[in-house]
């Protein structure tokens, strides 16, 4: 696996991704009984956006957050609806920092996750890179309700589940470096399923090539017996930009009640400071209506 996420750190895809987990995360504790989140390509758990933007070939690679969490950062007003979300990114910040007077540090989806769990709530952290794995059990290892492991972020949907608690949010967010990356989701996801069908599933994807993303969820709605599924996309510039990644997606199986109504109300500000031109739009659709 050559990718590395603190390439990435902070842009926008992140912002998406972590603005509407941390809903997520939410819509979950509406229940009082807990819940396991499981996330099976957890990252390092958190990165220094101050380290030397070098790629393994010594040329030097332009800083991404600051078209993402820095726009966030230092937007005055901040839509109310976003606050929530960067005051999670500021308490990282200043537990790692000190203050948070300069942005240089950024939360991943570890430590989104982990700041909002309920004392029922538990999470189980999976990070097949070796390093990446070391730091996240050094972030994580002696903290109460996580527990860490060094594993394939597939293998884990069947280790993992079913949950004791009978409830999971399971975040599918793997690096996209395989060609086959979305068959693979597809494969894991409906073993996951068998397992365990009520879970709550959430696979982010990179909007790169739009009939493959229509494909993928083309091809996991035609399933047989499939749950309803909410799907939330981002795109930051128009289909003629010079960008090759022009946003992304989060598509949910079973999500909770009423989450659609919340992402709308998110996404719409959060494409209008993230984008790069006039095409810059969101949608929230259901492939597979509720039931």
């Amino acid at each position: 696996m050559n990718y590395r996420h603190h390439y990435h750190a902070g842009n926008y895809a992140d912002v998406f991704k972590h603005a509407l987990l941390q809903l997520l995360v939410q819509g979950m504790q509406r229940k009082e009984k807990g819940f396991l989140y499981l996330d099976t390509h957890a990252g390092r758990g958190g990165y220094d956006l101050t380290t030397s933007g070098v790629l393994p070939d010594g040329r030097e690679r332009a800083p991404e957050w600051p078209a993402g969490v820095g726009r966030l950062w230092e937007a005055s007003p901040l839509p109310a609806v976003l606050e929530p979300f960067l005051a999670a990114i500021k308490s990282y910040h200043v537990r790692k920092t000190g203050d948070d007077a300069e942005l240089s540090v950024y939360p991943g989806s570890p430590w989104i996750v982990q700041s909002a769990l309920r004392p029922q709530d538990r999470s189980v952290l999976c990070e097949l890179r070796e390093d990446d794995a070391e730091a996240l059990d050094f972030a994580f290892g002696a903290g109460q309700r996580v527990l860490v492991r060094k594993m394939d972020g597939y293998t884990a949907l069947k280790a993992m589940l079913p949950p004791s608690e009978k409830r999971a949010l399971v975040l599918i967010d793997p690096p996209f470096e395989s060609a086959g990356e979305f068959a693979d989701i597809t494969a894991a996801l409906a073993a996951a399923q068998r397992r365990f069908p009520s879970g709550t599933y959430a696979i982010w994807y990179p909007i790169t090539e739009r009939a493959r993303c229509d494909r993928f969820i083309e091809d996991l709605a035609l399933a047989p017996g499939a749950p309803p599924m909410l799907c939330a996309e981002l795109q930051i510039a128009s289909d003629s930009a010079q960008v090759r990644m022009k946003g992304c997606g989060l598509l949910v199986l079973n999500p909770p009640w009423q989450i659609d109504q919340v992402f709308r109300a998110v996404l719409p500000p959060l494409a209008d400071l993230l984008k790069l031109d006039a095409g810059a739009a969101s949608r929230v659709s259901w492939p597979v209506p509720e039931r």
